[in-house]
């Protein structure tokens, strides 16, 4: 059976990601890289697909767990008939090579504990070689080898291994899992007790850092180390989640794998690291998109994988029967060969941001950037598939074409506020054209509303992103009966869905609410003057993380269940955001859409 997504943690190094459940068992682990195969895939299966569980032998009246402070160091406190006992997570950030540590510290009495390992590599299909070394057991198949060690010894059984100890109140026994890729050489023997201390004090430095003094200060933080954690500290990627597959309605087939990278995704995020002081984070997620997208800018993408490789071929995996038996399980994603025209305009406001928050600027961006007003003058007209990746036929999305507009609108801002070199009165002429274009075509007259694409009646609450990119204020009175009838339509149990349920997608009906999506309801509330409706909007959407503070994609609306891929980093950025805004008086659409003269870039 599978555990409720409310009852998972993360622990991470920068590079990957592990979840783990309230009971003290990792049921989901990917090495070397977060979009690697996993080891641990019981997330979407069973035990027999791999997990590492350390709890007490037999019942445990009682389990809670928690993070030190502002780390991603996890406790999870057990306490049963003969005493309690403390076990701590971590993952070192990374020097030579991914870690997993769990360490056991007798709080009182003295518990029997059992330590068990199921290695199943290739996403659970592959059991591996164990071989006993000395203390030290090695899971071995092709080229993957875990090693395991630490203060116990571990035996082989039964296709794992377990170790059984006993902790006294004031001990500690530490274990180790240990990833070993080929011709890395034997790893150290582990200082296990140093290396929390060390990871703990490294994300206490990291959060120092944060310049966000606000009324959601816990909030914020938290979900500022969850981007963190889902950062590729290489490349500085953000994957957009930790896991694949995990359904947007129980038991059914929306189940996608968001371990890569979202372009549009990078504005959101570059603002929230800017706004919270992370200066060197932004600028490295900045030269991560550069690099992703160099070469003809016709090929740009919607996603890439965390070094930003471009080929992310979707498959099944049968041999997993996934969450709440919610299939197919997908590895890859094939969204990432759609066209989707709003990636244009994404790009050309994240590098504008750059240049508005005074980031080191980088001589090949504005070639870039006219390569792509290229691409928008000759393309923009054509239909895409949105946003939300529809499997149906194309449609003109109209947040699609307030995007190409937000293209054009950032180009003519590099001429007329940076001084760059480019045609700024063709440039203002296409703006125009596209901004006529959206209120003959993606206006309803006669609902007086947005609506999804050209010529339907269908809503998307992607549209309430008009006033944060600076195309129309949010007390302009269409976007005033745009939030209305998204109100009217979408709005279940105080949570927005993406769009209209007749809405042709390509997949049957059904998924949850949309988190993002609901933080960006509230932000339009803030930018329309109605604070205390944002605020309250707001403190709702906090009440739904779990006992961490982490978020999911979607939430179901009736049983308030996570449901979709986590932790989901646009949930968090959008979280981080309409917390600033909700202590600004500008808010994101004056964010996004001011610039201030600066001298020419060379």
């Amino acid at each position: 059976m599978s555990r409720r997504l409310e009852d998972y943690a993360v622990i991470g190094d920068t590079q990957s990601v592990a979840l783990v459940g309230l009971g003290g068992v990792i049921d989901w682990l990917c090495l070397p890289r977060v979009d690697s195969d996993a080891c641990f895939a019981a997330l979407l299966g069973e035990s027999e697909h791999g997990h590492w569980t350390v709890a007490p032998v037999g019942p445990t009246p009682s389990v809670r767990h928690r993070y030190r402070d502002d780390t991603l160091v996890l406790e999870t406190e057990f306490t049963s008939s003969s005493g309690v006992v403390r076990l701590v997570d971590c993952m070192p950030i990374r020097e030579a090579r991914p870690q997993v540590l769990r360490m056991v510290e007798g709080v009182s009495g003295r518990v029997a504990m059992r330590s068990e390992l199921a290695l199943r590599f290739d996403y659970g299909r592959i059991r591996p070689w164990l071989r006993v070394d000395g203390r030290r057991i090695r899971a071995i198949a092709g080229p993957d080898e875990v090693i395991i060690d630490g203060d116990v010894k571990h035996l082989v059984r039964d296709g794992g291994c377990a170790a059984d100890f006993t902790v006294a109140a004031g001990e500690r026994i530490g274990l180790r899992l240990c990833w070993n890729g080929l011709r890395q050489g034997e790893p150290d023997e582990p200082d296990i007790p140093a290396a929390v201390r060390a990871t703990e004090d490294w994300w206490k430095r990291w959060v120092a850092r944060c310049q966000y003094t606000g009324d959601y200060r816990d909030a914020v933080v938290r979900s500022l180390i969850t981007l963190k954690a889902l950062s590729y500290a290489p490349s500085g990627a953000i994957a957009a989640a930790a896991t694949t597959s995990l359904p947007e309605q129980l038991g059914g087939t929306r189940n996608f794998d968001y371990r890569y990278c979202w372009i549009r995704d990078a504005t959101f995020t570059l603002l929230a690291l800017l706004d919270a002081g992370y200066q060197d984070e932004a600028a490295a997620w900045r030269e991560w998109l550069l690099r992703a997208l160099a070469g003809q800018p016709r090929q740009l993408q919607i996603m890439y994988g965390v070094d930003g490789e471009r080929r992310l071929p979707e498959i099944d995996v049968p041999w997993l029967p996934g969450y709440a038996h919610s299939t197919p399980v997908r590895i890859g994603n094939v969204a990432a060969e759609q066209f989707q025209l709003d990636v244009y305009g994404e790009l050309m406001d994240v590098l504008h941001q750059a240049r508005a928050h005074d980031l080191p600027s980088d001589s090949h961006a504005w070639c870039l950037q006219q390569q792509v007003m290229e691409v928008l003058e000759s393309g923009w007209r054509e239909p895409d598939q949105g946003l939300w990746e529809m499997r149906s036929h194309p449609r003109h999305y109209t947040y699609s074409k307030v995007m190409a507009w937000v293209g054009a609108d950032r180009a003519v801002r590099a001429v007329e506020h940076f001084g760059l070199d480019g045609p700024l009165q063709r440039w203002k002429a296409l703006r125009e054209e596209i901004s006529t274009d959206i209120m003959t075509s993606g206006y309803d007259t006669e609902r007086r509303t947005f609506t999804q694409s050209y010529g339907s009646t269908a809503l998307d609450a992607a549209v309430l992103l008009v006033p944060a990119v600076g195309f129309l204020p949010a007390t302009d009175e269409r976007m005033v009966n745009t939030v209305a009838a998204l109100e009217h339509d979408l709005l279940d149990h105080g949570l927005l869905r993406r769009y209209s349920p007749h809405s042709d997608d390509g997949f049957p009906h059904g998924e949850g609410a949309f988190l993002a999506c609901t933080f960006w309801l509230a932000d339009n509330y803030i930018l329309q003057g109605r604070v205390r409706r944002g605020r309250a909007l707001f403190e709702q959407l906090l009440a739904l993380r779990n006992d961490v503070g982490l978020l999911s994609e979607q939430v179901d609306p009736a049983t308030r269940r996570l449901v979709g891929n986590i932790p989901q980093a646009l949930s968090h950025v959008a979280l981080v955001n309409t917390a600033y805004n909700l202590g600004s008086t500008h808010g994101p659409a004056r964010r996004r859409g001011a610039s201030r003269p600066r001298k020419k870039e060379v």
